[in-house]
């Protein structure tokens, strides 16, 4: 009989290697319950921190919220971007994924810079990110973190805070998108051991 122990690391592997980003075009338009979003949530609130800052900030867009959100983000990409950069598809792209998303979360940072250096209140992020990630994969619920260029000009809109800055979009759908395997080369490749 395998060991509790044995069981859990199954588990916990097993998620690990099958998690995928999961593009908002493979989305079923199924609709998340908000349940579900908080169990996803709950998981980021256990990343690690250093000195126990918790930087990790989330605003959740939903329905005609979410869609507003596109729109601006849209908005924002066509005044920012040189009419000779500009292109047509990436705006009207913007809500589109949007609409296929069931919910979009923002990512954001609390940034401590009197306690800690920014790259270590970003990782605490990114820990808090890959935590989502898992449980979503969990859930059987999709999901991509993005980072479009034109979130960094929404501060007003997002409502950021002092120190607060965005680092991405989540995108979160149910899916029908095929299960794909893992291009990841040999670990042995990445690994240096030092014994003596």
């Amino acid at each position: 009989m395998r060991s509790v122990m044995e069981r859990e690391i199954e588990v916990i592997q097993s998620i690990i290697k099958r998690r995928r980003s999961v593009f908002p075009i493979s989305f079923t338009r199924e609709e998340i319950p908000v349940e579900a979003i908080e169990i996803i949530l709950d998981s980021a609130n256990y990343a690690p921190t250093h000195k126990m800052t918790q930087p990790w900030r989330f605003s959740v867009f939903r329905n005609a919220g979410k869609t507003r959100f596109g729109q601006e983000l849209a908005k924002q990409y066509k005044a920012h971007t040189p009419a000779e950069l500009f292109l047509q598809k990436k705006y009207d792209s913007f809500g589109v994924k949007f609409e296929q998303s069931s919910c979009v979360i923002v990512l954001k940072a609390q940034l401590h810079p009197e306690l800690l250096p920014e790259w270590e209140e970003v990782a605490a992020l990114a820990c808090a990110v890959q935590n989502m990630a898992l449980t979503a994969e969990a859930l059987n619920i999709g999901a991509y973190w993005s980072s479009p260029g034109p979130v960094a000009a929404m501060q007003d809109f997002l409502g950021l805070q002092e120190n607060e800055k965005v680092y991405g979009v989540f995108y979160m759908g149910y899916h029908n998108a095929v299960p794909a395997e893992a291009k990841r080369t040999p670990m042995a490749l990445k690994v240096k051991w030092i014994e003596e």
